[in-house]
């Protein structure tokens, strides 16, 4: 275990935390839930850097990376529709890519292949962590910053804040589907060959 698979690993610690402060209703625990991710979004950073730059990239390391990325997305999205602010199916939509892509991975390695991320799962990627750095900003100004203002303050941002999380919500299931079906596209003869 060296330096980046620790800074790996740390991040399903760091996807239960976020996911905890969430859940509470005490001043400043979105603020807190924010910062979370931040520091997630900075490990998944520093583990990439140090092991190309220094450590090596190690099998664990290839292995568990994108496990804990997607772990660390679903927990905010789970998180989202506990709190009624993306609607459930949407999430479902975002966990099966997960799931289905990651089959495709292992029935790849059971081959001696290795997938690597393509282009389309890079930018799905980059838009889930917008979105997400979007609604908990959304969620801390709502909870925190507006805590003591009026309750027509509250109502006005509480209406435009459901509608462009549902946007944003549905940007992102539609990219998430599109780069799920181009990774399968790019490498259907995975499944071909063992139908």
């Amino acid at each position: 275990m060296n330096i980046p698979n620790i800074l790996t690993v740390s991040r399903l610690a760091l996807a239960i935390l976020m996911m905890a402060l969430l859940s509470l209703g005490y001043p400043f625990t979105k603020t807190l839930a924010l910062l979370v991710f931040i520091i997630a979004g900075i490990t998944d950073y520093l583990d990439g850097h140090l092991a190309r730059t220094r450590y090596g990239i190690t099998a664990f390391g290839r292995l568990m990376d994108p496990l804990t990325d997607k772990v660390l997305v679903c927990a905010a999205f789970v998180a989202f529709v506990e709190l009624k602010l993306v609607p459930a199916w949407i999430v479902v939509i975002i966990i099966s890519r997960e799931f289905l892509v990651t089959g495709l991975r292992l029935l790849a390695a059971s081959r001696g292949e290795v997938l690597q991320a393509g282009r389309w799962g890079k930018h799905k990627t980059v838009w889930q962590i917008v979105a997400i750095s979007a609604l908990l900003l959304g969620l801390a100004v709502r909870h925190d910053l507006l805590r003591a203002a009026s309750a027509t303050v509250q109502e006005n941002y509480d209406f435009a804040f459901h509608w462009i999380a549902l946007g944003v919500s549905i940007a992102v299931a539609a990219v998430t589907l599109a780069s799920g079906w181009m990774y399968f596209m790019e490498h259907r003869e995975l499944i071909q060959h063992n139908r």
